[in-house]
């Protein structure tokens, strides 16, 4: 997602719980960096092994998609998929159903080529390995990216529409209490 795209009714500089969905959408932004960092870090590591730089980059790719990219599927799964299911509530949501049930099949897909790539990496960030699969990181980086177009392209936009502010603010309570923010 380009950066300076802002969603529908967001017209606030940076993402915030305040915006729960802008901030939804720049997280977008950052999984799409992970990504890039992923496939860097496995043509990096053919040439130069598990240097410093290395290790460093797998420790980051760690420590993003162990938290914040699960985060991320909570906040969907379990607070945005939910408020539009119900903003429909009395009318044909057959639509939202669907998008919202095969974006939740996805993350477990995307949850579970994580699982894969994690062992690797986690040698790669300790230094006591070298070898990271170019196949699985372009799959891995593909699948995000297909997934995290439908919700930019669809979901989000759908959600800037449909929600009202008593769920927009809801929805980024629940996001802030998932990291164990205090409200500002």
């Amino acid at each position: 997602m380009n950066p300076d795209t802002r969603l529908p009714g967001f017209d606030a500089p940076s993402a915030s719980f305040e915006a729960p969905l802008e901030m939804l959408a720049a997280c977008h932004g950052r999984i799409e960096q992970q990504c890039a960092t992923l496939r860097r870090l496995a043509l990096h590591l053919a040439a130069y092994g598990a240097d410093s730089q290395a290790r460093s980059a797998a420790a980051n790719v760690l420590r993003y998609f162990d938290t914040a990219a699960l985060q991320h599927h909570a906040d969907e799964e379990e607070n945005l998929f939910p408020a539009l299911i119900e903003s429909m509530a009395g009318s044909d949501a057959v639509c939202i159903h669907e998008m919202t049930e095969r974006l939740s099949r996805e993350h477990r897909r995307l949850e579970g080529a994580w699982r894969r790539l994690r062992a690797p990496l986690a040698r790669i960030a300790d230094g006591a390995g070298a070898a990271l699969s170019v196949e699985e990181v372009e799959a891995f980086a593909t699948l995000y990216a297909e997934h995290l177009a439908l919700e930019d392209d669809e979901l989000l936009p759908m959600a800037a529409r449909l929600l009202g502010d008593a769920e927009i603010e809801s929805i980024g309570r629940a996001m802030r209490e998932r990291r164990g923010v205090e409200p500002a």
